[in-house]
């Protein structure tokens, strides 16, 4: 009887410490989002692009990659590229050259549109592999980072 009795109330001290345990892993996940945020804000604060200097923003997945030129200032999308577009003729979207050759689609597309100068936002990703081939490639397209 009193193993029992004993069980029970380990029982409910374990499913206390399991609540307990959620409640903080919950809250470290807000914290880790929020930190995100203010990071990510952080680094939006130094790079703009406007009307005349748009801003070429990369993003980067485990099997495409994208690019498009916004302008801050209206919010709207003035040229898009990706490894998604089946006129490039990309057979792995998963490496350098398909990137070099979604920045020089995406120059073309830029300079269609009188746009040479550009900031380049890099996101959260260090400057290297496919994010640099993409920069290399509108760059030797012509526009001006």
């Amino acid at each position: 009887m009193m193993e029992k009795k004993f069980f029970v109330k380990l029982g409910k001290q374990v499913s206390n410490i399991f609540t307990i345990l959620k409640i903080y892993i919950s809250t470290m996940k807000k914290t880790q989002k929020k930190l995100y945020v203010q990071q990510k804000k952080r680094y939006l604060k130094k790079i703009v692009g406007n009307t005349g200097k748009p801003r070429l923003s990369v993003f980067r997945s485990h099997k495409h990659i994208y690019g498009q030129l916004i302008d801050d200032n209206t919010g709207h999308t003035l040229a898009f590229s990706s490894t998604l577009n089946k006129d490039l003729g990309i057979t792995n979207p998963a490496n350098q050259e398909a990137a070099y050759i979604v920045g020089q689609d995406l120059a073309k597309k830029a300079t269609a549109k009188d746009i040479t100068k550009i900031v380049f936002d890099r996101g959260d990703r260090p400057y290297h592999g496919r994010v640099k081939s993409l920069a290399e490639g509108a760059r030797d397209q012509g526009l001006i980072f």
